[in-house]
């Protein structure tokens, strides 16, 4: 609930700093006094349009803060705040701050952390409902007369809004299904041709290194073969250079004995003519290795660019080709199998949509069940707010099936007929101020919700109603204030003698250095003080005697 408010510069205000409690709340004062200044200021905080024309006169900027404070911060409030990356801590009070400067700029912060001014404005509607004569909001406003039903009826929203998830899941997985499967016969034919065309290279693993090191090698025998034969030819035939080593060791072998310095030569021949035999062998095998086969050669260039071009076209590298058949293969299995698994989707979402749509009647007879309360409640409440020719309706209608959503199938509007005869229609349509305002007070009487707003504000309910009828607000006020926090800015002394705190609004003028000033306060009244204000409202300008009484009276009797 509002704890706290502190106002600094807002046109009349210079500094103000209210104290708040939880029950009824009155706030009275004489007409110009300044309390829509209060509202102003409040609205300010809670994400209203920033008007540079809200700065006092003569100051820079002006500022609001509000301080509310709960036992357990309230589920929407929390949800917000995370969504935004705020942390309240457990038992810490929500101060909201707004200033404002005098040349139209504004700063927006949630327990000092700069926030943008939408924050304030969704957080506004978990902590304060305000209505007054030209409300829009709150009971008013068509897009929450649903929830309130709800909540009077102890509705089973939960359970629709999880049944239609599902459903929606289960819808979703079907059109993705559908989808794969429409693409994928759309690509039939293309696939079974990249197939047949793949199947036909047949693609191995590892093949591309293997062709790669095989041409390497068949073109640098291309580029050696003439190295290779010229050097053949050096060691083929009886004049070759080996064939001269060999005559010459046989010759040397028989004179070898002859002298040692010759048996040495001969040693070192024979080592010559093993070397030049072992060159001799290798050169022939190195000419083997690289034999030049132009036919081969062509072959493997052939099959390498094949499979190359396989790859680029395809995407991929050589060695994923095999890989990419696989997946062709499956992509062509999935188009037949692919009407069996529809076949099982579509079944799980046509369950998924019996199941929401059975736990949709159940909450739209439930519904139907909680409107017919309601207006019986509502109906109640009405002549002793000096509406007894009014009448309401609770009125529910079937939406067609592409708006059915979390909350259920059906649309809710509260509707009233202020005159024997006349057409039903939505309540700011046809109620004035001071009946749109009773409407409303009856409504949350009726409801008697929980789960709303922390605070709730009326602002002059009571405007052009006395006796009875301002007695028989004044107690349906003090009621509702019970299961919370209520404020109401009355001209009512009935109203005002049910409030649990009281607080006088006053304007007053002075003269200061630089001419009269005129400001805006509020004070706190204790019993007296009490007794004296509801007096003043009795009797106007001058209290009398019988006012004060009257004003006993009032007080004595709540």
């Amino acid at each position: 609930m509002l704890t706290r408010l502190s106002i600094r510069n807002i046109v009349l205000i210079e500094a103000l700093e209210l104290e708040f409690s939880g029950g009824l709340g009155v706030l009275t004062g004489e007409t110009g006094a300044g309390k829509s200044i209060l509202l102003d200021a409040l609205g300010l905080v809670l994400g209203d349009r920033a008007d540079s024309g809200l700065v006092r006169a003569g100051e820079e900027q002006a500022s609001v803060a509000a301080s509310f404070e709960f036992a357990r911060l309230p589920e929407a409030i929390r949800l917000t705040l995370d969504a935004a990356e705020l942390v309240v801590e457990s038992g810490e009070p929500l101060i909201l701050r707004r200033q404002v400067k005098a040349d139209g700029g504004s700063k927006a912060l949630v327990n000092d952390q700069p926030v943008g001014v939408a924050l304030l404005r969704e957080l506004a509607g978990s902590l304060v409902e305000l209505h007054g004569q030209h409300d829009d909001r709150g009971l008013v406003n068509p897009r929450g007369h649903r929830a309130l039903l709800d909540r009077f009826a102890a509705a089973d929203v939960a359970g629709v809004e999880m049944a239609w998830r599902g459903w929606r899941a289960a819808e979703e997985l079907l059109a993705a299904a559908r989808a794969r499967l429409a693409q994928a016969a759309d690509d039939r034919d293309l696939l079974l041709a990249h197939l047949a065309e793949l199947a036909a290279l047949a693609p191995e693993e590892g093949e591309e290194e293997l062709l790669a090191e095989a041409r390497a090698t068949m073109q640098k025998g291309e580029r050696l073969s003439g190295d290779l034969a010229e050097l053949q030819h050096l060691w083929a035939g009886s004049d070759s250079a080996l064939a001269s080593l060999r005559s010459a060791a046989r010759r040397l072998d028989r004179i070898a004995k002859e002298h040692p310095l010759l048996a040495e030569a001969l040693a070192a021949l024979d080592r010559a003519v093993i070397e030049a035999s072992e060159a001799e062998d290798r050169l022939a095998r190195a000419a083997e290795a690289l034999t030049h086969d132009p036919a081969a050669l062509d072959r493997f260039e052939t099959r390498l660019f094949d499979l190359r071009a396989a790859a680029r076209k395809h995407g991929c590298t050589v060695d994923q080709l095999p890989e990419r058949m696989l997946a062709m293969r499956a992509q062509l299995d999935a188009i037949e199998d692919g009407e069996a698994e529809i076949a099982g989707l579509e079944r799980e979402a046509q369950a998924a949509g019996l199941d929401y749509q059975a736990r949709a009647e159940l909450l739209s007879a439930s519904r139907v069940e909680a409107a017919v309360r309601l207006d019986k409640a509502v109906a109640g409440e009405l002549a002793p707010l000096k509406l007894d020719a009014a009448r309401f309706r609770t009125a529910i209608a079937r939406l067609p099936e592409e708006r059915w959503g979390p909350q259920g199938v059906d649309a809710v509007e509260f509707l009233i007929s202020t005159n024997p005869g006349a057409d039903f229609a939505p309540l700011n349509k046809i109620a004035s101020g001071g009946e749109l305002s009773r409407f409303i007070l009856a409504l949350k009487v009726a409801l008697a919700e929980e789960g709303g707003a922390a605070t709730i504000i009326f602002d002059e309910i009571d405007r052009g109603v006395g006796g009875a009828v301002a007695s028989a607000i004044g107690e349906r006020l003090a009621r509702l204030a019970s299961r919370g926090q209520l404020l109401a800015v009355t001209h009512s002394p009935q109203v005002a003698a049910r409030g649990q705190v009281h607080y006088v609004i006053a304007k007053s003028s002075a003269n200061d250095s630089g001419g009269i000033v005129t400001r805006t306060s509020v004070a706190l009244l204790d019993t007296a003080g009490r007794q004296e204000e509801i007096a003043r409202m009795l009797s106007g300008a001058e209290i009398t005697a019988e006012a004060r009484a009257q004003a006993d009276r009032l007080l004595e009797g709540v």
